[in-house]
């Protein structure tokens, strides 16, 4: 087992180069189990859950090859089976995705409940019922999850709840189907149009990704031989600008689409932080001292539910009570008492977190419950004074490329230590 070891408070300055998009990527390498061939796909995040995702393809049947640390190629003509065994997928919560894209090529999967971080219970029922009205016939069972088709035929699906996972899932299980398939109140977060424009690149016919309702005429086949991009990570960016404007100092977050930060530059601007957009970078800067606010997370273009943690952070700092009510995940409040170890004076009521800030943090011993909690308590160590350690780190590198290595160009103290 690793650790972090934090010793602040020490001011950022510097660029950051932003890697690909966790989200996107472990959404889009599913989806190439649905082509005739193979594709390459490029600015993958270097990273846990890729490489649980990657294994899982080759153990199906995929030839998965990694041309550089940050390029692979996947062959998925080959791959003869649709179970994937509660080993490959038990730290995956985006396992979900191996059901859209297995249901759509074999009419059939069968798929454990998803892993991964633990923070609130994980419904389906929106992609079960997505499926069911595509065709398919779904049994669960131990905690697995079995679905059959004849056959998949395009129709109209409104999703109760703006669910990221479960518009993706569709879009996955019915660019193969028959007919047409609209799916209404879908989500819009901008993984949700990358996973549906690596899809058109292969030869799929899906329209409206973006907006609240997406159309998509079933193809016979999806043919390789094309290379995808992989959009930049949008909560990378964000938990590095909300790193900068804690510690202080001058970063310039590089490589990433500046529209995709908008609900969080808004509450740094909000909070006395100075943001500036450059092209493709956003340049962060701080001398500490930060306004209160109060923010609610929702839906793209709302504010990120996965940029709650490190925002309890930064309002740490706030001269001031400030609230955060969290809009999607009833579980996301597990790094409250970590926070409450290093000083933070926090209250939680129902899905609201209640932040008196002004008050010091002071180094100590805590644990990441999950991954944007890990992060959140790096945030915590690179302003509280002393020494943190961060145990449980193996959330973190699930999700973020190098991240210490990224502080530490920024002139972060910080060192991965093995736990004694």
């Amino acid at each position: 087992m690793e650790k972090f070891v934090i010793h602040g408070p020490k001011p950022l300055y510097g660029d950051v180069y932003i890697s690909g998009s966790k989200n996107a990527a472990v959404a889009i390498i599913p989806a190439a189990i649905l082509i005739d061939g193979s594709c390459v796909i490029e600015n993958i995040p270097n990273i846990g859950d890729v490489k649980n995702l990657t294994d899982t393809l080759a153990k199906l049947g995929a030839e998965v090859e990694y041309l550089d640390q940050n390029t692979i190629r996947i062959d998925s003509e080959n791959i003869n089976s649709y179970v994937a065994t509660y080993d490959m997928v038990k730290n995956l919560r985006a396992s979900y995705y191996l059901l859209g894209s297995l249901l759509g090529r074999f009419k059939r999967a069968k798929v454990p409940f998803p892993g991964g971080c633990d923070f609130g219970y994980r419904p389906i029922d929106q992609h079960i019922k997505g499926f069911e009205a595509l065709g398919a016939r779904i049994k669960i069972e131990h905690g697995i999850i079995t679905a059959e088709a004849d056959k998949l035929v395009g129709t109209s699906i409104y999703l109760d709840v703006v669910s990221v996972g479960a518009t993706i899932n569709l879009m996955l299980a019915a660019v193969l189907a028959e007919g047409t398939t609209v799916i209404e109140n879908a989500a819009k977060e901008p993984h949700v149009v990358d996973v549906a424009n690596f899809l058109n690149a292969m030869g799929a016919n899906i329209r409206g990704a973006g907006t609240d309702v997406i159309r998509i005429k079933g193809v016979e086949r999806l043919q390789g031989g094309v290379a995808h991009s992989i959009i930049p990570d949008q909560i990378e960016a964000g938990t590095f600008m909300i790193a900068a404007a804690a510690a202080g100092g001058c970063v310039t977050v590089r490589n990433v689409i500046p529209k995709h930060m908008e609900s969080l530059t808004a509450k740094l601007i909000e909070m006395g932080i100075g943001v500036e957009e450059i092209d493709d970078s956003i340049r962060v800067t701080s001398d500490g001292k930060v306004l209160k606010v109060n923010i609610k997370t929702l839906p793209y273009p709302g504010f990120p539910t996965d940029l709650h943690p490190q925002m309890a952070s930064l309002l740490c700092l706030a001269d001031g009570t400030s609230t955060i009510t969290e809009g999607i995940w009833e579980g996301r409040f597990k790094y409250v008492d970590e926070l409450k170890r290093m000083g933070a004076k926090i209250k939680v009521e129902g899905r609201i977190a209640i932040i008196e800030g002004g008050h010091p943090l002071t180094g100590a011993p805590t644990r990441a419950t999950d991954l944007r909690a890990g992060v959140a308590l790096v945030i915590a160590g690179l302003i509280a004074k002393g020494k943190t350690e961060v145990h449980n780190i193996c959330y973190i590198d699930r999700g973020y490329e190098n991240f210490e290595a990224k502080l530490k160009a920024l002139g972060a103290d910080i060192e991965r230590c093995v736990c004694k």
